[in-house]
């Protein structure tokens, strides 16, 4: 004897599958896409906070002269680190997941500096001993 699903549970599995269907149909020029969409979202919410602890500490010129050779710093560390994960010059050698593998790992980099960068912007907890430069909340 054949037992059958329920329909209400042939449903929930249609419903849950769904949403994932669309992401497993995408071509690898939309995967691309996607993810240097994700690394441009994520250098642009670098910027903002960058500027917006520029504009925080913009009576303390020491301040400012020496976060502004740390970004350059760490762009600098960031270039190397991405030409050392993938140092041929004919990137085709990777092959055509290339963009989007260099677009997840530039964005993975840039999202650690801008939660590094949020200390300044937001503060730390009170109590830290070792503040430093970061204000405290």
């Amino acid at each position: 004897m054949r037992k059958c699903l329920p329909l209400a549970l042939v449903a929930l599995v249609v419903a849950l599958i769904a949403p994932v269907i669309p992401v497993l149909a995408q071509s690898q020029m939309e995967l691309n896409a996607t993810a240097c969409g994700v690394a441009k979202q994520a250098d642009a919410e670098l910027n903002a906070v960058y500027a917006a602890i520029l504009k925080k500490n913009a009576g303390d010129r020491l301040f400012i002269d020496k976060l502004k050779a740390a970004q350059r710093a760490w762009v600098a560390f960031r270039d190397a680190e991405m030409g050392a994960r993938y140092p041929a010059q004919d990137t085709s050698e990777y092959g055509s997941i290339f963009n989007l593998c260099w677009c997840n790992a530039l964005a993975a980099l840039t999202k650690r500096r801008t939660a590094d960068l949020m200390l300044w912007r937001d503060g730390i907890p009170e109590g830290d001993a070792c503040v430093g430069s970061y204000p405290v909340r």
